[in-house]
């Protein structure tokens, strides 16, 4: 049963974390991806509290916008947690789910079993994807100052995890590297068939937009 005191003071807690963040990272994309995993976490047996609040915890100090320090996020929300008297059982299944989450240029080699880890990292993918994951792609680029497109920067498929997340190639060029892979790397049933429509939408887009670049339509 979902412990619905406690996630109400968490969606509070993050709301007021996150006020002020980066688009693609703001308290509307933890929304999605909180609504994405209840979703699919109806298709399987799941505890449904540790979904929700590693849902809503999963992006509350993003390494990206912290220096790259993977050790804050898990911290802030193991901090809450203890801070709500929360079930010790629960925090560490929570913080074990938000340090196996992210991508991390494919090279985030898991360390838990987990189906709850597969329900909430299926969901932030599809956050990723579709017309929302092009325009936080997009969005994101433009708060680096990246260029959108230059097609004489290749696209790089083995670079190491340090150098994803330092990388500084064209917008675009992101979706080679982690959009357009990550359907075949969905978790659960559910997460699949939903990934797989908004895989589809971005193909249109890119033929769409290859299609302007080179002043065919």
């Amino acid at each position: 049963m979902q412990d619905q005191n406690l996630i109400s003071k968490t969606i509070e807690f993050v709301k007021k974390e996150l006020k002020g963040a980066e688009g693609g990272h703001d308290w509307f994309h933890i929304e999605r991806v909180y609504k994405n995993a209840l979703l699919i976490g109806k298709s399987e047996n799941v505890d449904i509290t540790v979904v929700a609040l590693s849902a809503l915890l999963h992006d509350i100090a993003d390494a990206k916008f912290h220096d790259g320090d993977e050790s804050v996020g898990p911290q802030v929300a193991r901090e809450w947690l203890e801070s709500q008297s929360t079930d010790e059982e629960i925090i560490n299944h929570v913080i074990a789910i938000i340090n196996n989450i992210s991508y991390k240029g494919g090279k985030n080699v898991r360390t838990i079993s987990s189906i709850e880890l597969d329900v909430v990292q299926d969901a932030d993918r599809l956050d990723a994807i579709g017309a929302i994951g092009i325009a936080r792609t997009f969005n994101y680029g433009g708060f680096k100052n990246h260029k959108i497109y230059d097609p004489s920067i290749p696209v790089n498929l083995n670079m190491t995890k340090e150098e994803y997340k330092k990388s500084t190639a064209p917008t675009l060029n992101h979706f080679y590297e982690k959009l357009l892979l990550l359907k075949d790397l969905m978790n659960t049933e559910s997460g699949k068939k939903i990934a797989q429509k908004r895989h589809d939408y971005m193909l249109g887009f890119l033929n769409q937009f290859y299609a302007e670049w080179n002043g065919e339509v």
